[in-house]
């Protein structure tokens, strides 16, 4: 199986306040060439947001992010998530996504994290918050000592700073929300979060 870092270089992070969004936010996403969809368990509407997507949108591959408990891992596989995004880790949480069946990634910042997480037979990561907990010098700290360890940088990345990840050894993709501008998803241009998704999509290190 491929791995969710390798699908495209920049998943989006997606807040879907209205479930009726969903469908055709992710038909734009997917059709700019960003078929990995995080949606964040933020709102009431998020878990029927994923089911939606994983229903009618057969090219997208839809996960559920900001994972937090054992009964949201359980509810998102429910609702057809494809894969989990936690913005940390507990050994109980841990668990509870290695017996999903899906794919995770478990948000890491410091370095005992990540050697914790090696240890448990998890190499794939999601590093959270990126520029506030050290961006591209921290990550590139960790290839030399950590190289097996291959991380999703999230929070606070652009368009401008997304290359920079993207070029680390370690880095397959990033998270971001700039293709998601709040007056796009207000007024529903589905045609301009897809062009800007195709901008990202274009992105290579």
């Amino acid at each position: 199986m491929t791995s969710l870092l390798d699908l495209a270089p920049v998943v989006p992070v997606v807040v879907i306040e209205d479930a009726a969004d969903a469908v055709p936010l992710a038909r734009a996403l997917v059709a700019g060439g960003l078929p990995t969809i995080e949606v964040t368990l933020r709102t009431p509407a998020a878990l029927d947001a994923v089911r939606a997507i994983a229903d009618e949108v057969p090219d997208a591959v839809v996960g559920a992010g900001t994972v937090i408990s054992a009964d949201g891992v359980d509810a998102a596989v429910a609702a057809g998530a494809r894969f989990l995004v936690s913005p940390g880790w507990t050994p109980t949480l841990l668990e509870a996504m290695q017996r999903s069946g899906v794919p995770f990634l478990p948000g890491v910042s410091t370095t005992s994290e990540v050697v914790a997480l090696l240890e448990r037979g998890v190499d794939e990561m999601k590093f959270f918050p990126a520029e506030a907990a050290g961006g591209t010098g921290y990550l590139r700290s960790l290839a030399g000592p950590l190289p097996q360890a291959r991380f999703c940088p999230t929070g606070g990345i652009s368009l401008a700073s997304a290359p920079a990840y993207l070029a680390l050894p370690n880095v397959g993709c990033v998270g971001g929300t700039w293709m998601l501008p709040a007056d796009a998803l207000a007024a529903k241009d589905w045609g301009r979060i897809e062009a800007l998704a195709a901008g990202a999509a274009a992105l290579r290190g």
